[in-house]
């Protein structure tokens, strides 16, 4: 799925943007998820109520099943999604039923927040999560036609749903969000929220709405949030967001205002840190101990990038 040389990309240090598995878009058949089950060589993600399902070898953590495997875990190969190819055969995505308590000791379901934080998983096997992950959650949650109410089937080996009630065709959504460093001279703008772990500031986001440019985004939601009103608006990288199937667009926004009026129903806290105070929380010698967001946070990105550029 990411079609450019990993040298040639920024954003490759991202967590969940690795995807190196090719899709076929345009060469999926309605039974393409069945036809790759087949396949003796197909490799499957287990997931469960936002956990994945890891094997624990070597003190490593791998997160692909045969189908012998999968079948021993209960999985649910009526709802596997196939997420396309490698040069080592089909990759599919399926949830499974096998209790977390339940699961021998060489297996952990793990959350897939954790995941990314702890960096069990490379680049690529993190990025193929963000798609099935994403999939597995648009299906669960679709089931049923939004114009007539009529059950609805999947097709194109997960990346379609049909309603035979009303022939409506259902495809797989996601949902943008603006994240944003707003910046001014030698400062950037970060805020805080209730479930922030202790200490940590980071850049402000939120969702983008119908008919809304990424632009007027920016500037609607750092004005909501912060009382500060910004200028020019830069695209810097994005992340996709498997929360369950959302997309972080990352941007630079230039603030014309300096006075802070922070939403305290949204944000604990928002202030202006200078770029030296910055470098300090990266880090990780803050004399108050601010942080910033971990490594493979796109805010981690925007944060640092701006630091680096000083």
């Amino acid at each position: 799925m990411n079609f450019a040389p990993p040298e040639a990309q920024a954003e490759t240090q991202i967590a969940f943007t690795g995807n190196l598995i090719d899709p076929q878009s345009e060469h999926r058949t309605d039974d393409a998820a069945g036809k790759a089950l087949k396949d003796p060589v197909a490799r499957l993600m287990l997931v469960r109520e936002g956990r994945l399902c890891l094997k624990v070898e070597d003190g490593a953590f791998a997160p692909y099943f045969s189908m012998a495997e999968a079948d021993a875990l209960e999985a649910r190969f009526g709802d596997a999604v196939l997420l396309g190819r490698t040069a080592h055969g089909p990759v599919l995505a399926a949830p499974y039923d096998r209790e977390k308590e339940a699961l021998p000791d060489n297996l952990k379901a793990i959350d897939f927040r954790s995941v990314y934080i702890q960096g069990l998983l490379g680049g690529e096997d993190l990025g193929a999560l963000a798609q099935g992950a994403a999939l597995l959650s648009w299906h669960e949650s679709h089931r049923f036609c939004g114009r007539c109410g009529g059950e609805t089937v999947m097709r194109a080996g997960g990346y379609r749903r049909f309603c035979a009630a009303c022939g409506r065709e259902h495809f797989p959504r996601t949902d943008p969000v603006a994240i944003m460093l707003a910046v001014k001279g030698d400062e950037c703008l970060l805020g805080r929220s209730p479930h922030f772990a202790p200490g940590m500031y980071s850049c402000l986001a939120g969702f983008i709405e119908p008919g809304e440019t990424i632009e007027n985004a920016v500037r609607r939601e750092t004005f909501e949030e912060a009382g500060i009103r910004v200028g020019r608006v830069t695209y810097q990288a994005s992340q996709p967001w498997p929360f369950p199937y959302s997309l972080m667009i990352g941007c630079i926004a230039e603030a014309v205002s300096e006075k802070v009026d922070p939403d305290l129903s949204e944000l604990e806290g928002c202030r202006w840190f200078s770029r030296e105070e910055v470098h300090r929380m990266l880090a990780g010698t803050h004399e108050a101990g601010l942080m910033t967001p971990p490594k493979g946070a796109i805010a981690r990105h925007l944060i640092g990038g701006w630091v680096g550029r000083g």
